[in-house]
């Protein structure tokens, strides 16, 4: 019984650190986690491990269970990825403004894309 008290509040605790991610991470902030990135890099968890270890990929441990920001995982996409992989993660979680290659282009009221200055 004692044991089954301790499980509950890991639980609990758990739980409360998963509602509070707001405060640690803005509001339009997507995180992954294991298994996905796992299977869109077409790679195994040990794979993931070593990126971890090796400092190559950021993560965030929330409970018992690992995540990772999207920003950090386009950056590692677009280092250590070849041209498919980096085009399927830009297709599946495309980038907000801010996080445009091109400051140079910007999108009109419309939604059309258009150049900065001009040659």
């Amino acid at each position: 019984m004692e044991r089954l008290s301790k499980k509950l509040s890991e639980i609990g605790k758990d739980l409360k650190s998963l509602i509070n991610t707001d405060k640690v991470f803005d509001k339009d902030e997507k995180l992954l986690d294991n298994q996905y990135l796992a299977f869109m890099l077409k790679c195994s968890y040990r794979t993931l491990q070593r990126y971890r270890s090796n400092g190559v990929l950021p993560y965030a441990l929330l409970g018992h269970k690992i995540y990772y920001r999207v920003a950090d995982i386009r950056a590692f996409v677009r280092e250590y990825c070849d041209f498919q992989t980096c085009q399927k993660f830009e297709k599946d979680n495309p980038p907000k403004e801010e996080d445009r290659e091109d400051p140079e282009i910007s999108k009109d009221e419309k939604g059309n894309e258009s150049m900065q200055g001009g040659v």
